[in-house]
């Protein structure tokens, strides 16, 4: 099967938003700031797509206009692997600030498969 290049390019842009994702992720958890490093990756995002497509789609008339054009796909998958491995990493768990709370009665019910902290407030 092959694919048209607006497929190729969409599905490469997709790819970067997911490597910059992760990496963003397990940098946040690992240093401060560090989901600035997979959001400053968005900036050679010109050069994965040309590298692995090896051409530009016909609505793209320059190597520059792919930072203009692949932003909301790369944006969007970046920051759901973003949060996703930076979930991973620190190992979270959710907190129940009351047994009224529409979590922990799911947890008590045994509808969820997640343990959660009940913290008293007040």
């Amino acid at each position: 099967m092959k694919l048209a290049i607006e497929h190729k390019f969409s599905l490469t842009v997709y790819l970067w938003g997911i490597i910059t994702g992760i990496i963003s992720g397990v940098a946040a958890a690992k240093i401060q700031y560090g989901w600035l490093i997979g959001l400053a990756l968005y900036f050679v995002i010109d050069r994965f797509v040309l590298a692995v497509i090896k051409g530009l789609p016909p609505e793209i008339p320059a190597e520059r206009a792919v930072l203009k054009k692949a932003f909301w796909g790369w944006f969007l998958f970046w920051l759901y692997f973003t949060m996703l491995s930076y979930s991973l990493m620190i190992s979270f768990t959710p907190q129940c600030y009351s047994n009224q709370s529409l979590l922990y009665k799911m947890v008590v019910n045994g509808n969820a498969t997640v343990t959660c902290n009940l913290t008293s407030v007040g």
